[in-house]
């Protein structure tokens, strides 16, 4: 806390924006989701969680000044499942365990061209592919930290943060590797330039994971890269988007392992009259250094990549290869519902040294809402070849906000 008190003595020197009228803003939400898991391989191959989680707050604001406030809880309805932290690893795991915590406790002074946020806040980069707030788990990913986003013209923008905790989705009972918080000094930093064919970024990311709980796992990193990414209209009811991505990994700090790996990224998307299709090529690559060590994106919303079954949160000491194709259509309104959805992706995982073929997995997604509330059905299927198990994942859910 002596951090959030740091920050707020520094946006009190922006001074006389305090004088404003205070304008107040409630938050809320609550979120009630069902998950399926029937995976090959352990003692009891099916789990089943019923979770809710709230949260709730308030952004008090005075001109260029505000500050906001969220507490959050989860409670597990039907707990037949392991989350991570507590009953034993028969089960498939739900990453859901129950919490009840700070969420979110930030200032900011926001101007036109400068942005100073501090305390516990969210910070999703990009595609959140090395940082992220990993939404899709009850609990979220927070950060301790102090961030400055400038922008000194038009086009350009530094974006640059210092985190001495990440706050992680295992909450309050979290032990072991899997640590509530996991403190370090953390540095994002991103420099972005809009030009006529897309936004360019160049990107550092120095990730320090030393503490006792998690040193086994090596994962203090330094990760240099550049992206490329854009979108343009092909005709009155045509767009492509695309992303380009390309990084350098090294270990970092006290990391015991002296590495190196290469991280590549492809991707594609072209939208006609409601219909999409998608397709790309991802590499988290194997180490030229230290055997057994990867390219790793421990703070990253791994989740949205490599399949939702979650085989691939750690990537594999051979690195991994990501060959996926989707497609879907959608619906502004149907009847009583709006922003309807239908998706589906295919993902072929090889690893990046050895020529190993670890599996296959087939993904699915439908998903509308009905005014304030947001439903969604989704279901992954894992076919395992040379990695993991074969495994199914079910979920149904619905999220709502004011």
């Amino acid at each position: 806390m002596k951090y959030l008190l740091a920050s707020a003595a520094m946006l009190a020197a922006a001074g006389p924006a305090c004088a404003q009228t205070i304008s107040l803003k409630p938050i809320a939400e609550a979120r009630l989701r069902y998950e399926h898991a029937d995976q090959e391989g352990l003692p009891e191959e099916k789990a089943d969680a019923l979770t809710v989680r709230a949260r709730a707050g308030l952004t008090a604001s005075s001109g260029a000044l505000s500050a906001t406030i969220v507490g959050q809880g989860t409670l597990a309805l039907v707990d037949k499942h392991y989350d991570g932290v507590n009953g034993a690893a028969t089960r498939p795991i739900v990453a859901d365990p129950e919490n009840v915590a700070l969420y979110i406790a930030q200032l900011q002074y926001k101007a036109k061209a400068f942005t100073l946020t501090g305390g516990r806040q969210k910070i999703a980069l990009d595609d959140e592919r090395f940082v992220g707030n990993v939404a899709f788990r009850d609990n979220g990913q927070t950060f301790d930290a102090v961030r400055a986003e400038i922008t000194p013209a038009k086009g350009l923008k530094l974006d640059v943060a210092y985190a001495w905790s990440v706050r992680t989705i295992w909450g309050f009972q979290g032990k072991g590797a899997r640590q509530q918080a996991v403190s370090g000094d953390n540095i994002f930093a991103n420099l972005s330039y809009a030009t006529p064919v897309g936004t360019l970024t160049g990107f550092a990311y120095l990730v320090d994971q030393d503490e006792t709980a998690v040193q086994a796992f090596r994962l203090s990193s330094q990760t240099y890269g550049v992206r490329m990414a854009g979108a343009h209209p092909l005709s009155k009811a045509a767009k492509f988007s695309y992303q380009l991505s390309y990084a350098r990994q090294s270990d970092y700090h006290r990391n015991p392992n002296a590495y190196s790996a290469d991280y590549w990224l492809a991707d594609g998307t072209l939208d006609v009259k409601g219909w999409k299709l998608n397709g790309g090529y991802e590499v988290l690559g194997a180490s030229s250094g230290a055997a057994f060590t990867s390219f790793q994106t421990p703070l990253g919303t791994n989740f949205k990549f490599q399949g939702w079954a979650d085989k691939f949160l750690t990537t594999p000491a051979n690195g991994i290869r990501d060959l996926y194709v989707g497609g879907g259509y959608g619906w502004k309104q149907w009847g009583a519902l709006s922003g309807v959805a239908l998706s589906a992706s295919w993902h072929r995982f090889d690893s990046d040294r050895l020529d190993q073929h670890y599996g296959d997995e087939i993904d699915l997604l439908a998903s509308a809402k009905v005014k304030k509330t947001m439903l969604s059905v989704r279901y992954a299927h894992y076919d395992a070849r040379a990695m993991a198990t074969d495994t199914d994942k079910l979920w149904f859910q619905a999220d709502w906000a004011i």
